[in-house]
Order: C-alpha cells, then structure tokens, then sequence
C-alpha cells in the first residue's frame, strides 16, 4: 500500500514537472521526462515514437504556436502506471501550419486534455485531444 502511494506520487510529480518544463518552452525538459522509446499520438495526427519525432514536433509547434497550459489537473491511477491531466492552453498562433488557417497572431483558449502511460519513472506515451473544430472557428475569427 505505501509502494503503491509513493508511486502514484511520484508519476504526479513526474507530470507537473513536464508541463513546468512545457509552460517554460523547454522542449529538452519535456524530452528528459520521456522514455526513449515515447509514443506520442496527437489530435487529428499521425502517431510518433522516439524521442526525435517528438523533438521534431515540438519544434514545429513552437514555430508556430505559443501556448501556456492553465488550470492544470493531473489523475494518477492507482498504481501509477497510467494518467491523465486536464488543463486549458492558452495560445496565440503565430506562424500558418499548412491547411489551417492563415495565423496572424489569433489568441485562443482551448480545454484540452492528455493521457499517459508511464515505465520505469518516464513517460512511455503522451495521447492528447482538443476540439479541432473549436480552434478552428476561434482563429478563423
């Protein structure tokens, strides 16, 4: 019972510590949370995995988006082995992404949740979601 308690705090303390690193656009910081061999499923996209993929992702983001996760809420399973956070980000889109709409510095808020997978003290996958269609229509002004 108390191995499992320490773990479920551990696997917390391991997700706030990569939003930290998130909401100080440290990808680096991010990427030290993660197994080397991380599945990263993104909303509306293709599945990654390794740490390259998931490096290359976040630099492409940080291109052309700037966003800062608000109101974080992190849910460990019981034997730490799974969890999942809610949170709003809070962005601003600076750069167009091919097929999405022309940025021009929009300011969006969007709920937005992630589930996760942990092994031996990392993260072995990020799965995230977000309304595409409420994006959509907050930058399409």
């Amino acid at each position: 019972m108390a191995d499992e308690s320490a773990t479920r705090i551990a696997t917390a303390k391991l997700i706030r510590s990569y939003y930290d690193a998130f909401n100080k656009g440290d990808s680096e910081g991010m990427i030290s949370h993660l197994t080397d061999d991380i599945v990263h499923d993104v909303n509306q996209g293709e599945r990654r995995q390794g740490k390259d993929k998931f490096r290359a992702f976040n630099a492409r983001m940080a291109h052309n988006y700037h966003e800062e996760l608000k109101d974080i809420v992190v849910l460990v399973s019981k034997d730490g082995t799974r969890a999942a956070a809610e949170f709003n980000v809070h962005g601003t889109y600076k750069n167009t992404e091919e097929g999405l709409p022309p940025a021009k510095g929009q300011k969006y808020v969007l709920p937005a949740g992630t589930f996760f997978s942990i092994k031996d003290g990392k993260i072995a996958r990020v799965t995230t979601y977000y309304n595409l269609t409420d994006w959509l229509a907050q930058v399409a002004g």
